[in-house]
């Protein structure tokens, strides 16, 4: 992979995450706390359900024990996407995950305005339900620190007990407990083979995409239509104001017309997988990978996550306007003069 397909598919990763961590804080401000709360678990269970039996079998954990199992998930799919985590195995019935600062999902400052029932959601909807998916109704999460509250990272442990866990048993927070010292040379490692730098870059921009994949439908499903349309939209649009600089500088562009505006559309389309072509200031993709097999219309998906492109380019030359069309799978962005 090129040093500018890296640097694309960075711009991607950095973009999608900052649309999760975007929208929690549009329905905090926007819709309250609870709203916000209930994203998140609906978000998390979601993908869950998709990906927790998938990936323990893809990243071959199936044979370890049901707590150290969940725990190295935890680190090894993390670290996937780049973000750091941590573990320490007590034994087979006790594994600890840490999440040390800064936590990927509430970067930067937006952490500041993360409620503590918000974070929370998130272990909830995802690891409290990781017994329940193994059949193991004994298992369950001790959680015993949170960022969001001033603790030095996010933190806690899988248990298996030895009687079933009522459902509100699943998750239980224990802030007087901490996490044994972490040691760097114990932590496993994914087999550099099996997962080279070339697969590592194109997982971190999958990592990402797969939060938009979730948060679109379950948006819908929570609000309806109109709402997920104008909360996503807002915050879409928002963040590519917000972050059109820092893309452009990471694939090396300058300039303010549309060609240069193109090339980075183009740019980040690519590094989803994408097959692009660029006339001048046109750019057409065949597909639209981002939204292939989510059970949502297209034109929706299309109201929500397109002010993305829409605001990045007020950013890039406030003179210009993008006109987006949708024919199938086929997507087309021309940018005229406004």
């Amino acid at each position: 992979m090129s040093a500018i397909d890296q640097a694309a598919g960075k711009a991607v990763a950095m973009l999608y995450n900052a649309l999760m961590t975007g929208l929690v804080l549009t329905l905090v401000s926007q819709r309250g706390e609870e709203a916000a709360r209930r994203f998140v678990f609906a978000h998390f269970r979601r993908q869950h359900l998709e990906k927790f039996l998938p990936g323990l079998k893809k990243l071959g954990l199936t044979g370890l024990p049901d707590a150290v199992a969940c725990a190295q998930y935890h680190l090894f799919s993390n670290a996937l996407g780049g973000v750091k985590t941590e573990l320490v195995v007590e034994s087979d019935r006790k594994a600890w995950v840490r999440y040390p600062p800064p936590r990927w999902i509430w970067q930067g400052t937006a952490i500041c305005a993360v409620p503590a029932s918000v974070n929370e959601a998130m272990l909830h909807g995802w690891h409290g339900h990781n017994g329940v998916s193994l059949g193991n109704r004994r298992l369950g999460f001790v959680c015993t620190g949170q960022t969001v509250l001033g603790d030095p990272g996010l933190e806690g442990y899988y248990f298996e007990y030895d009687h079933d866990l009522a459902e509100d048993e699943r998750v239980r927070f224990a802030p007087e407990e901490r996490c044994p010292p972490v040691d760097p040379t114990a932590q496993p490692r994914l087999d550099p083979v099996v997962w080279p730098a070339a697969r590592l870059a194109k997982v971190e921009v999958s990592y990402a995409s797969e939060y938009v994949r979730s948060l679109l439908p379950v948006m819908h499903a929570l609000f309806g239509a109109d709402e997920a349309r104008a909360l996503v939209g807002r915050t879409a649009r928002l963040i590519g104001l917000q972050f059109h600089e820092p893309v452009m500088r990471l694939l090396g562009l300058e300039g303010e017309s549309p060609e240069v505006f193109a090339r980075m559309l183009a740019a980040l389309a690519m590094a989803q997988g994408e097959a692009v072509e660029v006339q001048g200031a046109r750019v057409s993709q065949t597909g639209w990978r981002l939204m292939r097999d989510v059970p949502l219309d297209a034109a929706l998906a299309l109201a929500c996550w397109n002010p993305l492109w829409e605001g990045a380019l007020a950013a890039h030359n406030r003179g210009l306007r993008l006109e987006t069309t949708l024919e199938g799978e086929a997507l087309t962005w021309t940018i005229r003069p406004d």
